[in-house]
């Protein structure tokens, strides 16, 4: 996966974080990250990497964005690759 895509899919679970309530207070309060460093650091592929990890953490938030977006876990898992920052193989 080339990393313009790579980051549309990240960009796309951003969306997708700060839509779900409950879902963006838990990674704000686990990452310390604030709303402001958010809207700052989101054209950085490294924390949009950071961003699809966080989804990757409970499989009810990989699945609920999947759904959110048709966007495929296989393809949430090539995109978080293809990104800088990623430690394990996916």
């Amino acid at each position: 996966m080339d990393n313009a895509t790579a980051e549309t899919i990240a960009l796309q679970a951003l969306a997708y974080l700060v839509s779900e309530e409950e879902t963006l207070r838990g990674f704000l309060g686990q990452t310390g990250v604030s709303a402001d460093d958010m809207r700052s650091r989101a054209g950085n592929a490294e924390f949009l990497g950071g961003i699809l990890d966080f989804l990757f953490e409970q499989d009810e938030r990989l699945i609920a964005f999947c759904n959110r977006t048709s966007i495929s876990p296989e393809q949430a898992q090539n995109a978080r690759s293809a990104l800088p920052g990623a430690t394990l193989p996916m």
